[in-house]
């Protein structure tokens, strides 16, 4: 069992190192040699987990999705403020999902032209329009294509905030919760 627990933190590790040299660099510099650099590990230790660069990339990918997954499962689901709480995890609203968000772009942005990349990029954004459409539920708001609307504005807010630097991303809360205030939903 330890062993394991070694290859997962040491993957974890690899993948934090890898979100953090896309968010410095961009993609283009997301490279074995780069990666284990910014982990502090030989690049040889990489390939075990990462034989390629491409799997890099969808581990990458997977884990902001895994981790988005994580926190809305940690939010109580009988709870009157579910839908607003999940809301806010959709948000860069503290330097980890400001670093998920700038991962989760690059990488979509990378999927347009890569194909590998496409399906987990639809994936992401199938994860996110199903949490919009569960909020919506909760809050009982159930006009058709309101999902997609609340979709788009948090895409729009997230966006926003990760191409403002030292934006901190609270004003898109008030935002947030005017547009919701029209539709007839008091957040708390």
């Amino acid at each position: 069992m330890p062993r394991s627990m070694d290859l997962q933190a040491r993957e974890r590790q690899v993948i934090e190192a890898s979100w953090r040299v896309i968010a410095r660099q961009g993609m283009r510099a997301l490279t074995v040699r780069n990666i284990a650099q910014e982990a502090g590990l030989a690049p040889s230790s990489l390939r075990y987990a990462f034989p390629t660069q491409d799997s890099v990339r969808e581990k990458s990918i997977r884990a902001v999705l895994e981790r988005l997954r994580e926190r809305v499962a940690a939010i109580a689901p009988d709870s009157p403020s579910w839908a607003w709480q999940t809301f806010q995890e959709l948000l860069p609203l503290d330097d980890e999902r400001r670093l998920e968000m700038e991962v989760s772009l690059a990488l979509g942005t990378a999927a347009v032209t890569d194909p590998l990349l496409a399906p987990l990029r639809a994936e992401l954004d199938a994860e996110v329009y199903s949490l919009c459409e569960r909020a919506c539920a909760a809050l009982g708001l159930e006009r058709p294509g309101l999902a997609r609307e609340l979709q788009a504005l948090i895409d729009g807010l997230a966006l926003h905030v990760v191409l403002v630097p030292g934006d901190d991303g609270r004003w898109t809360l008030e935002v947030l919760r005017l547009r919701l205030q029209e539709l007839g939903v008091a957040c708390d």
